[in-house]
C-alpha cells in the first residue's frame, strides 16, 4: 500500500510540474518566430517595398507593400501563422499577385525584422498599425481592403475585423479559440485553465458585417474541419471553400480550385479582381 501511495504521489507530482512547465513555457508553444528573413519578393519577380510600422503601444514592426497592376487596385492585408517570417510566404503573395491584389504582409513583434515579443494582445496591435497604414498612408477605402487570415493569423483577422469595415475577410485553416484546439491536441492538460492567449475566433465572428470565407481542408490534421462548420454556423455572412491537403500546404494542394474560389468570393464581395469571368 505504501509503495502505490509513493507510485501515486510520484506521478501526480510529475503532472503538476509538467503542468506548470507548459504553462511557464506557452508562448514557445503557441509562437514559432524567426528573425531571418532570407527571401524576398524580389526572389519571384514581383515588386515590393520595405514598410515600418509603428504600432499605438510604440513597437516598430515590419512588413512588406506589393503594388497592384492598378493605383485603385484592392489591397489585400495578409496576417500570416504562428511560424517563421513574411519570407517563409512567397508562393501565396504570388497567388494573390496573380488575382490582382495588391497585398501588405506584416510580421508580428518578435518576427523577423519586427522589434518586441508576441502575445495576443500585441498581434491584434499589430494588426490594427497595419489597417491604420493602409488607410493613412495609402489613402485606401476601407470597402477596397480584404482582410485575410491563416491559421493563427485569423484570429487575428477576425478580431481586427470586428473593429473596422472591411470589403471582404478570408479566414483560412482557423481555429474556433487557443483553448479549443489546445484542448484537441493535448487532452490530459487543463488547457482552458492554462491559457494566457485565448485568440477565442468563435466569440467574434458573430459581430463581422462583412463578408466572410473560410478556406479549410477536410484533412486539416492541425485544425479539424470541424472548426470551419462550427465558425460558419456562428457567422451571419460567411460561406466555406473546402480544400485539399494538409494544414501547411492547402492553398498549393488545392491548386487553381482555391485561387478560383478566391476570386468567386471576392467578385460576390465586390471586390474587383483580374482573371477569368
Amino acid at each position: 500500500m505504501a509503495n502505490l501511495f509513493k507510485i501515486l504521489l510520484l506521478v501526480g507530482l510529475g503532472y503538476v510540474l509538467v503542468t506548470a512547465l507548459i504553462f511557464v513555457t506557452q508562448d514557445r508553444l503557441i509562437y514559432l518566430p524567426s528573425s531571418t528573413v532570407t527571401s524576398t519578393p524580389e526572389r519571384i519577380g514581383l515588386d515590393y517595398e520595405d514598410v515600418e510600422l509603428v504600432t499605438e503601444d510604440g513597437v516598430r514592426i515590419h512588413g512588406w507593400f506589393l503594388p497592384g497592376p492598378e493605383d485603385d487596385t484592392p489591397v489585400l492585408l495578409f496576417l500570416h501563422g504562428n511560424a517563421g517570417n513574411i519570407g517563409h510566404r512567397l508562393h501565396s503573395l504570388r497567388q494573390f499577385h496573380e488575382l490582382g491584389l495588391a497585398v501588405l504582409i506584416i510580421d508580428y513583434r518578435g518576427y523577423g525584422r519586427s522589434a518586441g515579443r508576441p502575445d495576443e494582445a500585441g498581434t491584434y496591435a499589430d494588426a490594427r498599425a497595419a489597417w491604420q497604414y493602409l488607410i493613412d498612408d495609402r489613402s485606401i477605402p476601407p470597402q477596397e481592403i480584404v482582410l485575410f487570415g491563416r491559421s493563427l493569423g485569423a484570429a487575428v483577422a477576425a478580431e481586427l475585423a470586428t473593429g473596422v469595415e472591411p470589403g471582404a475577410v478570408i479566414l483560412e485553416s482557423a481555429f474556433t479559440s487557443a483553448a479549443d484546439l489546445g484542448a484537441r491536441h493535448y487532452p490530459w492538460l487543463p488547457v482552458r485553465a492554462l491559457l494566457r492567449h485565448q485568440y477565442d475566433t468563435l466569440g467574434r465572428v458573430g459581430a463581422i458585417s462583412a463578408p466572410i470565407l473560410l478556406a479549410h481542408s477536410a484533412e486539416d490534421e492541425i485544425v479539424p474541419f470541424e472548426h470551419a462548420k462550427r465558425l460558419r454556423a456562428a457567422a451571419t455572412n460567411a460561406r466555406v471553400l473546402e480544400m485539399e491537403g494538409g494544414h501547411n500546404d492547402a492553398f498549393l494542394t488545392t491548386g487553381d480550385d482555391y485561387t478560383e474560389g478566391l476570386r468567386a468570393f471576392l467578385r460576390d464581395a465586390g471586390v474587383a479582381v483580374d482573371g477569368p469571368q
